[in-house]
C-alpha cells in the first residue's frame, strides 16, 4: 500500500511545472473554442486563404468540354461532378469541385468546396 502512495506521487507533475505551462500557453478565445467545437466539414477558411483549391487557376475551363480537364496529380481532392449529380454535403476548402453541364457535357463552375 505504501509503495502505491510513493510510486504515485513520483509520477505527478509538481504544482509549479503546471503552473508554468498554464504561463505560457495561450488561453482559447471564445472564436477558438466556437471553431473547434464545429464538425470538421462546416469549418470556413479565412478570408484571405478563399482559393485554397486553387480554382483560380481552372477557370479557363468554363464553357469549354469535360474532356478539357486536365489530369490531376492529387485526384484525393478533387471532384469533378455533373451539375445534376447527388454530392456530399461537406465543405473541405482544399477539395476542387469541377461541375459539367450532363447534357451538354461542358464545364459550368470551378470551385473549392
Amino acid at each position: 500500500m505504501l509503495a502505491s502512495g510513493v510510486l504515485a506521487s513520483a509520477c505527478s507533475t509538481p504544482p509549479a511545472a503546471v503552473a508554468a505551462r498554464a504561463a505560457t500557453e495561450p488561453a482559447p478565445t471564445a472564436v477558438r473554442v466556437a471553431e473547434l467545437t464545429q464538425p470538421v466539414g462546416t469549418r470556413m477558411p479565412p478570408p484571405a486563404m478563399t482559393d485554397m483549391c486553387k480554382a483560380e487557376g481552372l477557370q479557363w475551363l468554363v464553357g469549354r468540354p469535360r474532356t478539357e480537364i486536365p489530369i490531376a496529380a492529387d485526384i484525393v481532392n478533387r471532384r469533378v461532378v455533373c451539375t445534376t449529380c447527388p454530392v456530399t454535403e461537406d465543405y473541405s476548402p482544399y477539395r476542387l469541385n469541377i461541375f459539367f453541364n450532363a447534357e451538354t457535357d461542358k464545364v459550368e463552375l470551378v470551385r473549392c468546396g
